[in-house]
């Protein structure tokens, strides 16, 4: 026995028989309900057990809830009640320590990369804020004073004891110091100094022909060139 069409209810042969949607078509029954086009298995969609085309396919619509008295009650209960339970839940878990997480091969490679820029940052603040710190101290110029060693000046030339003419001579800075009187030059690793006079105790006396200072320095911070 032939089952009937699914809209004209008439019996439907097999040679022109769609099976879909829980039903039996006939072909030209199988159409959109609303624009009767005519549909195939490919592009029907399906709303209640009925053929709809793309354009006419029923859209679900959400139903607006009016605030009511009752509904605003509920919302706020709703509300407390996941206060309640989130607090609940806070205090249990505390004092449980850290999770554990787990060292899967991508932690390992995020955790080596963060190790490799903390050890680069850390390596170019260190090399811009890096003072000599190999550098020997210098000698006691209070040895000198007491010596009665005259410091020379940028005037007429100054007395100064055991004081021997560098000529041509040139030194290089080979650390870097900081003047602790006003008469003594600064130095930078590197520097060259012009006009050298040795004095006793460690001390000598030249230009900095970078800063063109002319003053006192720490004869073991620099070598000759």
């Amino acid at each position: 026995m032939n089952p009937p069409c699914g809209r004209c209810n008439k019996a439907v042969y097999p040679t022109e028989k769609i099976n879909c949607l829980d039903k039996f078509w006939h072909r030209s029954c199988f159409s959109c309900e609303v624009c009767k086009m005519a549909l195939s298995m490919n592009n029907y969609k399906g709303f209640g057990k009925k053929p709809y085309c793309s354009m006419h396919y029923p859209k679900s619509s959400f139903t607006m809830v009016t605030d009511t008295p009752e509904n605003l009650r509920l919302k706020q209960q709703t509300m407390l009640n996941s206060q309640a339970l989130y607090k609940e839940d806070f205090e249990r878990s505390r004092g449980r320590g850290f999770s554990v997480v787990t060292d899967t091969p991508e932690m390992q490679r995020v955790k080596k990369t963060q190790d490799l820029i903390s050890n680069i940052k850390y390596h170019e603040e260190f090399e811009k804020s890096k003072v000599r710190s190999d550098a020997p101290p210098p000698e006691n110029r209070q040895d000198c004073e007491q010596q009665q060693i005259f410091r020379p000046t940028s005037g007429p030339a100054a007395p100064v004891a055991t004081v021997s003419s560098g000529g041509a001579r040139r030194f290089q800075a080979l650390y870097s110091y900081a003047p602790a009187d006003a008469d003594e030059v600064s130095l930078q690793v590197g520097d060259v100094i012009l006009e050298p006079q040795s004095i006793d105790q460690g001390w000598m006396f030249g230009l900095n022909q970078r800063t063109g200072q002319r003053g006192m320095l720490p004869a073991n911070y620099v070598k000759l060139i």
